[in-house]
């Protein structure tokens, strides 16, 4: 069941009717969970036995951890937790690719070895709801939070529908106390919460799919044939493609949990706008990104302890948060890009500035702008590698891009599509640049009512009118 379907906007109709019900908030709790559930199964009924696994191990190891009587018995529940969520993380996520490596690895050695094909399905949403799921035992080990009284609002909290397959990655001392006290969404924050629904469904079903995809699909399917032109252009469109998919999830979770009554956090805000990678992170898949400051990066030292281990810290972060996308070498080439990207960003701006935080003094102006735009075109290079189905392919379109094609190729591209892709991903990042300080409540409130209605009713006649495909959201695969 995704967003963009008829039957998810049926599923929401009756949850939204039976929360508007005059019922106590402790069955209305217990119909989101069972609603939750449904919804996950949707995809594969037997995959919900691994939400019971993470809530059920989460919640004693919490409770345990505190009872323990001493460091290493607290340690020991920790690990429960982490040992379970990420071994079925590593199993079903990764289990092929290492036996795929270690196979490789032996025939270097010549040593035959032929395993029996896994076949392992991938779980959706695993990567997130394990993430997610998991946080809370660290935050109780950490002393953030005490262990929850209820064992059904924990449930909830791992299932609830909206963030459960593709975030945001949602804190349990952020969602845990919504719970506590009844919630009921406002005429505002029904109004809001639709709004985001159809701007979050527009970005995904009319940019994303209907516009950038044709052209993505047509360059990374042909990279043996495209031009230098095709590949920039291709990988322009995936940038606007991710973006607009993601972010189009993310909006149409907050924009339903407002709707339930709920407020999740921010995934993203105006991500190409950044002024270097240091700021871009704080901008794209915040909750991931956050998640990996104050769980890894920071309990490995952070930059603590030198320059050296500082940028060591930031390359292991990095590496891991690409691993984290998917069980293949172009994620881990994406995020050791994105690691020696921020490390170059640290050591240039400490030589310039004598700062070693690139979040202070940022520049403003036409010279931010130059850096953005920098900013951008790095980002772009990264992209091939998030994008090309593996790493030959992505070796060929960057060879491509810098070098060019054979010249007397055809372009795989028309001259409308060239035009309208450069259009239009000029219009993103520039309107970034000049949201990047502001937020999209502030803009609304600016624009008057007869605006805002015919921006609407456009997007949901776009809607309508859009083909009934439904193509799934980019991040299910992770």
């Amino acid at each position: 069941m995704v967003f963009n379907s008829l039957t998810f906007l049926v599923f929401l109709v009756v949850i939204l009717s039976l929360n508007q019900l005059p019922i106590s908030w402790r069955i209305k709790k217990w119909n989101l969970w069972w609603a939750s559930y449904l919804f996950y199964a949707a995809w594969n009924p037997p995959f919900v036995i691994l939400l019971w696994i993470s809530t059920l191990v989460d919640w004693w190891a919490g409770k345990w951890l505190v009872e323990a009587k001493s460091t290493t018995g607290k340690k020991a529940f920790l690990f429960l937790s982490l040992g379970v969520n990420l071994g079925l993380l590593g199993f079903f996520k990764y289990g092929t690719f290492l036996l795929e490596n270690f196979q490789q690895l032996l025939s270097l050695l010549n040593i035959s070895f032929q395993p029996v094909a896994p076949n392992i399905v991938l779980p959706v949403g695993i990567s997130f709801y394990t993430f997610q799921s998991m946080s809370y035992t660290l935050d109780i080990y950490r002393g953030k939070m005490k262990p929850w009284a209820s064992f059904s609002d924990f449930a909830l909290y791992v299932t609830f529908f909206p963030q459960l397959v593709a975030g945001p990655i949602v804190r349990a001392f952020d969602f845990l106390p919504q719970l506590a006290t009844v919630r009921r969404a406002t005429p505002s924050m029904l109004g809001w919460g639709f709004l985001l629904i159809t701007l979050g469904l527009f970005q995904k079903v009319i940019l994303a799919d209907g516009i950038f995809a044709p052209v993505v699909d047509t360059v990374f399917g042909a990279v043996q044939d495209a031009r230098s032109l095709d590949g920039w252009i291709g990988v322009m469109a995936f940038s606007s493609q991710i973006f607009f998919d993601f972010s189009g999830y993310s909006t149409c979770a907050i924009g339903t949990g407002l709707c339930l009554g709920f407020t999740l956090p921010d995934n993203f805000r105006f991500p190409y706008g950044a002024i270097g990678f240091s700021d871009f992170w704080r901008r794209w898949h915040i909750s991931l990104s956050s998640w990996l400051r104050d769980y890894l990066y920071i309990p490995l030292g952070g930059n603590r302890k030198g320059r050296l281990r500082a940028q060591s810290n930031l390359m292991l972060t990095m590496l891991l948060g690409g691993l984290w996308h998917g069980a293949s070498w172009n994620f881990v080439v994406w995020g050791g890009l994105h690691g020696a990207y921020l490390i170059m960003e640290r050591g240039l701006k400490q030589i310039f500035t004598g700062k070693n935080e690139a979040r202070k003094d940022l520049p403003a102006g036409g010279k931010g702008f130059l850096l953005a735009l920098l900013t951008f075109t790095l980002l772009n290079i990264s992209w091939i590698f998030f994008r090309a189905t593996d790493f030959r392919s992505s070796c060929i379109l960057l060879k491509t891009m810098i070098l060019g094609g054979a010249a007397s190729q055809k372009s795989l591209l028309t001259p409308s599509e060239v035009i309208v892709v450069i259009l239009l991903t000029g219009t993103l990042m520039t309107t970034h640049w000049l949201m990047r300080n502001t937020s999209l409540e502030a803009l609304a409130a600016k624009i008057p009512w007869g605006v805002r209605v015919a921006i609407v009713s456009f997007m949901l006649i776009a809607l309508a009118l859009a083909p009934g495909e439904d193509r799934a959201f980019i991040y299910f695969q992770f």
